[in-house]
């Protein structure tokens, strides 16, 4: 029931009357701000009539409120998304959703964040939308790169690198980085700029991007707006989620690149001359289509070895907040079984006899993780290897042998657009791949499906359009070579009928023909009854 109660003024007249609904509690068990309403008495009116049409706006407001027609008039856009945001993270999404819905809030509260819940209309939203498309919308660091020679400054003040990245508070890779004429993160050039006490400008070259987001970027806000939205329009605080109305975007179709055939062979005749560790590395990305994650969070445990196949169940990430952690597969559909090759699992036993062998050569220094793949470095030995240190090698790996550029998602698309061309049907190359929905398999490959569609048109048209012989030379070289290419059955025919005069072949021109597809006339002497 609303609770009803009156304001006063300083001489202690009714001005206004308060009407507020009880909303209910949170998860944490404190009670929730009320939905609140004011009525103002109308002065013309008697103290009766004023009184009956408070407590109607005051049955009204309520109905309303329970009803999910009546916002809460003090949560803003702001207020509730950290809300869903922490609804979320209890609820168990990804950790890696979490941080982006977080990175979405700067400029999301900065453009409607002060807007209460049911004053967003969709015209706020494609405003929002236009302004993300706009140049200089970035709110990321700039990138420093070094005006002069840092090495031999610190050469000059008697610091190696490690001492001074230690003193700075960077990683020794920053430094080194930016001692080799690389690029930086404009906050970390600060420091450095701090340690050598100079000026920032001095020192480094600052670029910034200016581009505005891709349609990409900003459907990806819309979504993390749209989430918002929908919780509040489940918990009817809101009559509709205007997302639903708004105008995002359209993204242009994303096409799948995929290694060429031959460019996959001198792939594989490269990875011959490289470690092992990364060649079966490489190998099964190939061969499973298996995305980066799910390769690096393998576990010897998870290999099948009396059915030639792995069970792809855990995903390996990193966050800056968490480092190198393991959570599972994308989605329910990507934790599945894929099928190996005997080529594939004859390299696994060979790979298993090193990892021993290296396992054993750390003692105990060896992290027992249980890792297929692993680091190397001492003090890290054993442990999983961070997901970009696969495309770090990757990157030099196809410098040094001159490859086309390389990156781990190509080896899935490769693998995908290889069981297409060979007539794989869509839901076999879905469930390999672990994607949720056939839907998502066939929108990602459509080009490759069309290609493979052409491909099939021309096989088609070869075998029955195009015959590589002329049709009356096949048939002369048919009859001149028939006494060795007579089928068992024909000749079981004859024989059983020569001895027979219920069945004359000469007489019976048609059935002969139609069944053998053979003229008579054609056959040799001694292969007809008498």
């Amino acid at each position: 029931m609303a609770y009803i109660q009156p304001r006063k003024d300083k001489d202690g007249n009714i001005i206004s009357y308060s009407v507020r609904v009880f909303k209910g509690y949170a998860p944490d068990g404190s009670q929730l701000k009320p939905y609140t309403a004011s009525f103002k008495p109308d002065p013309n009116k008697t103290d009766r009539q004023n009184e009956k049409a408070l407590n109607k706006f005051a049955v009204d407001f309520e109905e309303k409120c329970r009803s999910g027609l009546v916002a809460d008039s003090r949560q803003t856009f702001a207020e509730y998304a950290e809300y869903v945001i922490g609804l979320k993270e209890r609820a168990g999404a990804k950790h890696k959703t979490i941080l982006s819905y977080r990175s979405f809030m700067p400029l999301t509260v900065e453009s409607i964040g002060h807007l209460k819940l049911a004053e967003i209309r969709p015209q706020h939203l494609n405003n929002f939308y236009e302004t993300l498309s706009k140049n200089g919308i970035r709110r990321t660091q700039g990138r420093a790169t070094a005006k002069r020679d840092i090495k031999a400054m610190l050469k000059q003040r008697g610091l190696t690198i490690k001492k001074a990245a230690e003193l700075a508070g960077v990683g020794n890779n920053t430094l080194s980085t930016v001692c080799n004429g690389g690029n930086i993160a404009e906050s970390k050039a600060q420091t450095i700029a701090n340690l050598l006490e100079m000026p920032m400008s001095k020192l480094f070259n600052i670029k910034r991007d200016n581009t505005p987001l891709s349609n990409k970027t900003i459907l990806e806000y819309h979504h993390f707006i749209s989430v918002v939205l929908e919780q509040a329009d489940k918990e009817m605080l809101i009559p509709f989620n205007p997302a639903r109305k708004a105008t995002p975007p359209k993204q242009k179709p994303h096409t799948a690149n995929y290694f060429q055939i031959e460019d996959v062979e001198r792939i594989r005749d490269c990875l011959e001359l490289e470690p092992l560790k990364w060649r079966t590395f490489v190998h099964l990305l190939l061969i499973s289509g298996a995305r980066r994650g799910e390769i690096a969070g393998l576990k010897w445990d998870v290999i099948d070895w009396r059915n030639s196949r792995i069970h792809i169940q855990n995903n390996l990430l990193y966050a800056p907040d968490r480092g190198i952690y393991e959570e599972a597969t994308k989605t329910e559909e990507s934790d599945r079984f894929v099928t190996l090759p005997a080529e594939t699992m004859e390299l696994l036993k060979e790979y298993r006899k090193w990892y021993l062998v290296q396992a054993s050569n750390y003692g105990d220094q060896w992290h027992n993780t249980n890792y297929l793949f692993f680091q190397e470095k001492t003090g890290n030995a054993g442990k999983p290897m961070h997901p970009d240190t696969i495309n770090g090698y990757l990157d030099r790996f196809s410098e040094r042998y001159h490859l086309p550029h390389i990156n781990p998602h190509a080896f899935r698309h490769t693998m995908a657009s290889v069981l297409y061309f060979n007539k794989v049907d869509s839901i076999s190359i879905s469930k390999r791949l672990g994607h949720s929905k056939v839907s998502t398999t066939t929108d990602i490959y459509s080009h490759i499906m069309k290609e493979a569609d052409k491909q099939s048109a021309e096989c088609i048209a070869n075998v029955i359009l195009r015959p590589k012989t002329d049709p009356c030379e096949k048939k002369q070289n048919k009859t001149k070579n028939l006494p060795h290419t007579l089928s068992p059955h024909l000749s079981l025919f004859l024989s059983f009928f020569h001895h027979t005069d219920k069945f004359h072949v000469r007489k019976n021109r048609y059935l002969f023909q139609k069944f053998f597809c053979i003229k008579p006339q054609t056959l040799p002497s001694g292969f007809l009854p008498p």
